[in-house]
């Protein structure tokens, strides 16, 4: 546990390589549960929790941790896990994180160690556990010297059953001059979570925009060579592309490489909408040509670039 907890910050600065390192932990039962170690903070042994009265019913509590007060969200209650036993919940743990600039713990059990794999090893979840399940994704690890399956939680779904966003666009957000250009204009929104797609979609429609949907930078890929293979021109098709940074098969930072790189579109507005955030990933943008990033969730901003881009195929 102590070398885990003493390697997570420092694993945190792999992203952009198409490779990432899970965490993975237990929640008290036998299958194994993964989020990316770039989310993740810190882990710590579960404190002394507060009540705090009048909460969801998945939060337990609220800790302080260097004085800063964390609400700890149950994870095995968040993804409908029936009940750990009593004894089970004695040695819980704590796994800080920090998604859609706010900081939450998880409470799990066992955390276990880091794993490091690459995107394209990462699988979207069987179409045969159905649209209600709280996975982004599967893999496999060997584990205990047999391959074993692992889960990945789609946390903005947890985060968005307990936290309430508001898609609401605000006047000031507003270009009149271009904003009613928008209409029937076309976006491509890639992201693994169908909740993170679920919130542009409400914002953008606002403005009367259709919304292509793809799961991960592979499918997005292909589509948009699908259409140059035909002979469309990618611009006409789409007038910008919003894409999450983390997604199965193929991430955000390496579908904007491959985008460069094909000189049929080669210039398609690019602007990266991911939960992480910090000036790592204004680095990383920077480094793989995307035009604008957007730090999860912030209607204006969407809006903000959805209009640059407008503005600037006027010119």
């Amino acid at each position: 546990m102590s070398s885990v907890l003493a390697t997570v910050d420092q694993r945190t600065k792999l992203v952009g390589e198409n490779r990432l390192e899970l965490l993975i932990f237990k929640l008290n039962s036998m299958q194994l549960f993964a989020i990316n170690v770039f989310k993740v903070k810190e882990v710590v042994k579960l404190p002394r929790m507060n009540k705090l009265p009048g909460s969801h019913s998945h939060i337990s509590g609220v800790v302080t941790i260097r004085g800063h007060s964390i609400p700890v969200i149950d994870l095995r209650a968040a993804v409908k896990m029936p009940p750990a036993k009593e004894e089970a919940k004695v040695d819980c743990n704590l796994i800080i994180t920090e998604y859609n600039r706010s900081v939450q713990g998880f409470m799990v059990g066992e955390v276990m160690h880091i794993v490091n794999t690459s995107w394209k090893d990462i699988l979207p979840p069987p179409s045969s556990v159905g649209r209600s399940n709280y996975l982004t994704a599967i893999t496999r690890i060997e584990h205990e010297e047999a391959s074993r399956i692992v889960e990945i939680i789609d946390v903005e779904k947890v985060l968005a059953e307990i936290v309430s966003y508001n898609i609401a666009i605000s006047d000031e957000a507003l270009d009149e001059e271009v904003s009613h250009l928008l209409n029937g204009k076309r976006v491509l929104v890639v992201d693994d979570s169908s909740t993170a797609r679920g919130q542009v979609k409400a914002t953008l429609g606002q403005l009367g925009m259709e919304i292509i949907e793809a799961e991960n930078g592979l499918q997005a890929l292909n589509m948009l060579k699908a259409w140059a293979d035909e002979g469309k021109s990618v611009y006409d098709e789409i007038l910008l592309m919003i894409t999450d940074a983390e997604m199965p098969e193929m991430d955000g930072y390496r579908l904007t490489a491959e985008v460069r790189g094909d000189e049929r579109m080669s210039e398609l507005f690019i602007a990266l909408n991911t939960s992480l955030s910090g000036s790592f990933n204004d680095a990383m943008v920077e480094k793989v040509g995307c035009n604008r990033f957007i730090s999860k969730f912030q209607p204006d901003l969407l809006v903000d670039v959805v209009q640059q881009r407008m503005r600037e195929s006027l010119k």
